[in-house]
């Protein structure tokens, strides 16, 4: 059904609207056949970055690849590209066999053909046997398949999805995240996702990169971004990060709260005023007069039950507030608000990072 799957190559691309730079000597490579997720706040270059590889918006500087073909000056229906918005924008007059054909109607494909391809590709949504149903007869996740559908029938060689699930329910998004990564298995085709919301970009990339100010912060694997941040803005944006302000002798060694703290993570070297943050799955809570290395007096403020977890909230003498997990055993936790705690930060869980240009507090 695919025309095969492609890379993406972007080289020092930049684009600016009147006194606005949305995107900033960008150099970033899609690999083929992967699932890469732009990911990173309003306005951080995520989508502009998107609809110039789709050609949208021609880049003020900088060259555009797809495969080993520089398509910076080509039209966007000469690109072996197709997009699926957060807006579907299906045809309430047609049915959802006709949605997902009407592009095959300029295309050099024959009407067996196109029976064929579109009857495939409803099969691979799992649509099979809604082929007659109107837009509004369908649910909002089948109405995305739909938009999916209709990108996938005309063999594009790079899929762009720019926030595609935004506009559906927490539920029904979780269990569409699955859906696409088993959906980009199946086809083999290059995926390049752009989201402002972290738990997409960690459950369906093979890759993804961190954007803020028209400029790529961080790139790598979700686990490499999330358990290694570069940057005091990537720890904070990506899930929840306990950050503190300390001062650091540049030999792993921050004072926070007055508190001498070992950091084995991150920039060990780097002196003077950082950033030291911790994931709240790392922290450890421990009764009062708890003793030993990285440890920091704390009183419960908050006790927050999720379910599964349970967000346990303190508050350091300085006037800090950490996050720390508890999961679900079925037993009750040992503590209640107004309780004197010990907060362990592990030192091969605290990481080191400096205080830099990216905005990071």
């Amino acid at each position: 059904m695919t025309a095969g799957s492609q890379a993406v190559t972007l080289e020092g691309v930049s684009k600016r609207f009147e006194t606005v730079t949305a995107v900033d000597d960008v150099s970033l490579e899609v690999r083929s056949g992967e699932f890469f997720s732009l990911l990173g706040p309003s306005g951080c270059g995520k989508t502009t970055s998107l609809r110039m590889i789709a050609g949208f918006e021609r880049p003020d500087a900088g060259r555009i690849l797809i495969g080993d073909a520089d398509v910076t000056e080509t039209p966007p229906h000469r690109r072996p590209v197709n997009t699926v918005f957060q807006s579907y924008a299906l045809f309430p007059h047609l049915s959802v066999e006709q949605n997902v054909a009407f592009g095959l109607r300029f295309a050099s494909v024959s009407k067996d053909e196109g029976r064929r391809r579109v009857q495939e590709v409803l099969e691979l949504v799992r649509l099979g046997g809604f082929e007659r149903r109107r837009p509004h007869q369908l649910s909002g996740g089948q109405q995305q398949r739909v938009a999916l559908a209709r990108a996938l029938v005309l063999s594009p060689s790079v899929l762009l999805l720019d926030e595609p699930l935004g506009a559906l329910d927490a539920k029904l998004r979780r269990g569409l995240q699955v859906e696409l990564k088993s959906l980009q298995r199946d086809v083999g085709i290059t995926f390049l996702y752009v989201t402002h919301d972290q738990e997409e970009a960690l459950t369906m990339s093979d890759r993804l990169a961190v954007m803020h100010g028209g400029r790529i912060r961080q790139l790598g694997s979700p686990r490499e971004v999330y358990e290694e941040p570069a940057t005091a803005f990537v720890a904070d944006f990506l899930g929840v990060s306990n950050l503190m302000p300390g001062v650091s002798d540049g030999a792993g060694r921050v004072t926070v709260d007055g508190t001498v703290l070992e950091a084995q993570q991150g920039d060990v070297s780097a002196m003077g005023e950082i950033r030291v943050t911790i994931r709240p799955e790392r922290v450890e809570v421990e009764p009062a007069g708890a003793s030993g290395p990285n440890r920091l007096q704390a009183t419960v403020t908050e006790l927050v039950y999720l379910g599964s977890t349970t967000q346990v909230i303190v508050r350091t003498a300085s006037g800090a507030t950490l996050q720390a997990l508890f999961a679900n055993t079925g037993r009750a936790l040992p503590y209640k608000r107004g309780d004197s705690v010990v907060a362990h930060l592990p030192a091969d869980a605290l990481r080191a990072l400096p205080i830099s240009e990216d905005g990071a507090a």
